[in-house]
């Protein structure tokens, strides 16, 4: 091998492990409405979800609210620009109890400041923070269901890629984290049983963080394209809140998302079947697309 060909494939190798800058959108994004549920691991409906999003100014808003009866109510609102990339100007989330501010965080992905404000007893405490990100590649809340709609071709082609994450402890700060396509997973929601990709958001954290706080990972679902919201599952909004459930479609049922069939287990389908299954799945996903849009 000469000296040019290693110089070449030392490039390359650079240029692949360089992070990706900023997302280009392939699912441009307009106007919802949808109405999740909120659920425990087990299946159990905790609040009744409102979604929604629009375009207003040239940019993407989103506003999202959990109802858990008449005591406490959360909101998350989020703004983006689509072009030329997929951009996250501003989020926020905020909880009341019993009528009463528990906890807010907000992100200005544009001032680079991110505050929070927790309540411990009487005493509400606050915490401002100006955070290093890199625009583009940063994001919070329900702004990676997007990332990942737009990233969805890479990661199942078996790329990992890695962004930034704003989280809160409750106080500000800034994460790495790797997306990476877990597998293709098969859920109960109401009476159907749905097919989506699974993919994984990982913290990476240094060594001497993991010894201080556990910081589980994020579980998103999408459906197969046009790559659509279908599931998501991971800490409410602090690394030590329960892991919740969030399912697109509400109902009676919310089952375990499991592995599909092996190859080995479908090839024991006749070709008849196998199309009925393939029909069915599709109708399926057809119809989770269609209850997004209303």
């Amino acid at each position: 091998m000469n000296t040019n060909t290693k110089l070449l494939l030392l490039i390359l190798a650079l240029l692949s492990s360089l992070p990706v800058l900023a997302i280009e959108v392939t699912e441009f994004e307009g106007g919802a409405h949808a109405f999740p549920a909120l659920l425990d691991l087990a299946g159990k409906k905790l609040a009744d979800g409102d979604f929604s999003q629009w375009i207003e100014d040239d940019r993407l808003h989103i506003r999202i609210i959990y109802k858990f009866g008449h005591r406490q109510r959360i909101e998350e609102n989020a703004v983006f620009r689509q072009k030329p990339e997929l951009i996250q100007d501003e989020w926020s989330w905020r909880e009341l109890r019993e009528g009463q501010l528990y906890r807010e965080f907000a992100v200005d992905f544009r001032s680079q400041t991110a505050t929070a404000q927790k309540r411990d007893k009487d005493d509400l405490k606050h915490w401002s923070e100006k955070i290093d990100i890199q625009v583009g590649r940063a994001y919070a809340g329900f702004g990676f269901a997007l990332a990942l709609q737009n990233l969805r071709k890479r990661l199942i082609d078996g790329e990992r890629i890695e962004l930034q994450a704003i989280g809160f402890n409750p106080k500000p700060q800034v994460v790495a984290v790797e997306l990476s396509h877990g597998g293709v997973d098969e859920m109960k929601m109401s009476d159907r049983s749905l097919e989506g990709d699974r993919f994984i958001i990982h913290p990476k954290l240094p060594a001497i963080a993991k010894l201080l706080v556990k910081v589980p990972d994020t579980q998103i679902w999408l459906t197969k394209p046009p790559a659509s919201f279908l599931r998501w599952e991971g800490p409410m909004a602090e690394p030590n809140d329960p892991i919740i459930r969030v399912d697109l479609v509400p109902g009676a049922e919310s089952g375990p998302a499991k592995p599909v069939e092996t190859n080995e287990k479908q090839q024991k389908h006749s070709p008849e079947q196998l199309g009925q299954i393939t029909h069915g799945r599709s109708l399926h996903v057809a119809q989770v697309i269609k209850s997004q849009g209303k």
